[in-house]
């Protein structure tokens, strides 16, 4: 078999966690084409964000920069055995580090920080993590080679942050870049392109499981592993409910609902690739490998007691309602309130309006809610049909998720009983057109509460 396997920053927090993914991989290699795409070891991330920030306003946090140095010479030196491959590695590693740090130097002269120039930052944590990973491959007696997403032929548009592949050319370098590499066991960087103009580019945050979706589907894998250090997607977050079991497989779709509603383990534009490819992907747990994972593929299964699948929660919201009597009938009011959100880059996670036209309510981040508040008052009050802006920055979505749940009747009868027996207010309701996914507002603190008695009531314990 072909398999693109992503280990995340957990999985390769640190030297220990490395020798399990090697040897995990290497094991893998003996009957397998093996494809290894990885993100920043543990905490570099955001280490670099950190460097990047104080670098803007003209200092350098040496405290930091010294850590993210010794964390990776550290851990070269202490699981390289062969001194040939260590002094190689100890030097490419300083090589990076000297950049790093010349960039940085850059920022802090002219005390601004660019979206170009915080991608090629953040890039150092996924470059030094495949060096070590590759050396320590090479280390164990496995043909190795370390690569950039750039290098390999991840090709991308210039929007640095939240960069989008160029998808047909990306295809054809993967393939003719990885083609002679079958006896070979490549090393990728995650969260990594390059732009036509060669400059370093990112995908966004957990661009990794992205990367490797890519990858799969432009080389033709026969499947797509995610280890992550959970075992597979659960039916809730286990530190909320810790009876929550394993989904043995999952259709794309209802995955992709999974990821998008904050499910742990994937990241929500990873599916894509892979669903047009029709790959399967893999959730599997890197410190029990061997243990349940879960299966996602284009299959739809509908047990007759398995109405719904998971339990999902998004936190640290914000609900917003904008009130006022003459709002109804007024056309153009909800394209005014967005248009002056969308304007101050304020995104709307949940929208819904009373028939009555006299209110609309919306939830965006919290860490959001200051700036959407002061410019609809400056932007509404006064001058338009709006009267009253309302806000509670203590709630949270809770979403049930299951293809079973489509032309069934009384999901939310049973849903809104069982929530209603534990006396917690409901304050929003949505569901979707695909029926997959109903999803509810309640103050963050009935969270746990909604999660027992949700799971309890669709007999998802079993």
């Amino acid at each position: 078999m072909k398999i693109v396997i992503k280990f995340g920053g957990t999985s390769v927090g640190n030297g220990k966690r490395i020798n399990k993914v090697c040897d995990f991989v290497s094991k893998l290699n003996e009957k397998n084409q093996i494809i290894v795409v990885s993100s920043a070891l543990h905490s570099t991330t955001d280490e670099l964000v950190k460097l990047a920030e104080s670098a803007k306003k003209g200092k350098m946090e040496l405290e930091v920069f010294d850590i993210i140095t010794q964390r990776h010479k550290k851990t070269a030196s202490e699981i390289i055995h062969d001194k040939k491959i260590q002094n190689e590695l100890l030097e490419s590693i300083s090589v990076l580090l000297e950049e790093l740090e010349k960039t940085v130097n850059g920022v802090i002269t002219v005390k601004e920080l660019s979206n170009k120039t915080l991608d090629k930052i953040l890039s150092f944590g996924e470059r030094l993590a495949v060096l070590i990973i590759s050396a320590k491959l090479r280390d164990a007696g496995i043909e190795s080679k370390s690569f950039t997403g750039g290098e390999i032929g991840i090709m991308t548009d210039e929007n640095f942050g939240n960069a989008s592949p160029l998808v047909k050319v990306t295809q054809h370098n993967i393939k003719k870049n990885l083609s002679g590499l079958e006896k070979t066991v490549p090393v990728i960087t995650g969260f990594i392109g390059v732009t036509q103009q060669g400059e370093i580019s990112t995908i966004g945050r957990g661009g990794s499981d992205y990367t490797a979706s890519l990858i799969g589907m432009c080389f033709d894998v026969d499947e797509i592993w995610i280890m992550t250090d959970v075992n597979g997607l659960l039916t809730a977050n286990p530190k909320i409910y810790p009876n929550a079991k394993t989904i043995p497989q999952l259709s794309y779709n209802e995955a992709t609902e999974m990821a998008i509603m904050g499910s742990k383990g994937m990241h929500p534009r990873a599916l894509e690739p892979a669903k047009l490819a029709n790959i399967p992907v893999r959730i599997k747990n890197t410190f029990d490998p061997e243990g349940p994972s879960t299966l996602i593929n284009e299959e739809v299964n509908v047990k007759k007691d398995e109405i719904t699948k998971a339990i999902t929660i998004i936190n640290n919201l914000a609900m917003v309602t904008v009130s006022g009597m003459n709002m109804v009938g007024n056309i153009g009011t909800a394209g005014e309130i967005f248009g002056i959100l969308g304007r101050n880059k304020v995104n709307i996670i949940m929208i819904s309006q009373s028939i009555s036209e006299a209110n609309i309510t919306f939830l965006i981040k919290q860490n959001e809610l200051q700036k959407a508040v002061s410019v609809l008052q400056v932007g509404l009050l006064g001058k338009s049909s709006v009267n009253n802006i309302h806000s509670d920055d203590e709630v949270a979505v809770i979403g049930i998720i299951g293809a079973g749940m489509k032309g069934t009747h009384g999901v939310a009868t049973k849903l809104f009983s069982a929530i209603s027996s534990k006396n917690i207010n409901v304050k929003m309701i949505a569901q979707g057109s695909s029926e997959q996914n109903i999803s509810f507002v309640v103050k963050e603190s009935d969270c746990k509460l909604a999660t027992e008695a949700i799971h309890k009531q669709f007999n998802m314990d079993k």
